[in-house]
């Protein structure tokens, strides 16, 4: 089973034995333990549950704490499951794993939620350009400008770009080049940029899609 769960920790660049610079994000992956062995006889699919975040056990409810206790596990924040499609399960409940799963030159897939920019303008949200900033206009410049006719059909159709909430969403960086694995201080370095700001969680999980 390949995946871990981590926190993005920032962007730096490091220089490979030619020179050259790659620019990097690290991330803090793992430790994480194996919560759960979710199997098709008991659960109807297989797959695994990680659990990571140490925290106190003050911070968690009685459930998740109880759901822990089973494999006495250390109070961990944070779960998240991945699915297996083919191939057995090898790995046990209560198991510790590190972000050696990843070798460097592995193509991953990372998983994150994007920055939240709150209620934003059609500018910043769909790239609308601005209105005409002469003929009379006072406080036109920045609006959406017509969104419908009136008659026909008197209403405004579904999917109709407008204002609103911005980012927060989830979002998958696809086929970024693993460059460092320490395993010694739990650090991965993939090339390029992920989702999310310094801190968040991620999910790091081998590439579906090779170029």
């Amino acid at each position: 089973m390949k995946g871990i769960i981590g926190r993005k920790v920032g962007m730096t660049q490091i220089f490979d034995k030619n020179g050259n610079v790659i620019p990097v994000t690290v991330i803090q992956a793992g430790p994480c333990y194996v919560t759960q062995v979710r199997t098709p006889d008991k659960d109807g699919y297989s797959a695994v549950q990680l659990g990571f975040g140490e925290t106190k056990p003050t911070r968690l409810s009685r459930g998740h704490l109880g759901h822990l206790k089973r494999n006495n596990l250390p109070a961990v924040r944070v779960l998240r499951e991945f699915r297996i499609k083919n191939g057995e399960i090898d790995v046990q409940e209560g198991q510790e794993l590190r972000c050696d799963v990843f070798i460097v030159g592995e193509r991953v897939d990372v998983v994150g939620t994007s920055k939240g920019r709150g209620f934003t303008g059609t500018i910043k949200r769909h790239g609308f350009h601005r209105q005409p900033k002469t003929h009379g206009q006072s406080d036109r410049e920045r609006a959406p400008g017509s969104v419908g006719a009136g008659s026909t059909p008197g209403r405004t159709y579904k999917g109709t770009r407008m204002s609103g909430h911005s980012g927060s969403a989830r979002i998958t960086s696809q086929n970024l080049e693993v460059v460092v694995v320490d395993s010694a201080r739990n650090l991965l370095a993939v090339r390029g940029s992920i989702p999310g700001m310094n801190g968040g969680v991620v999910v790091v999980k081998p590439a579906r899609r090779r170029r």
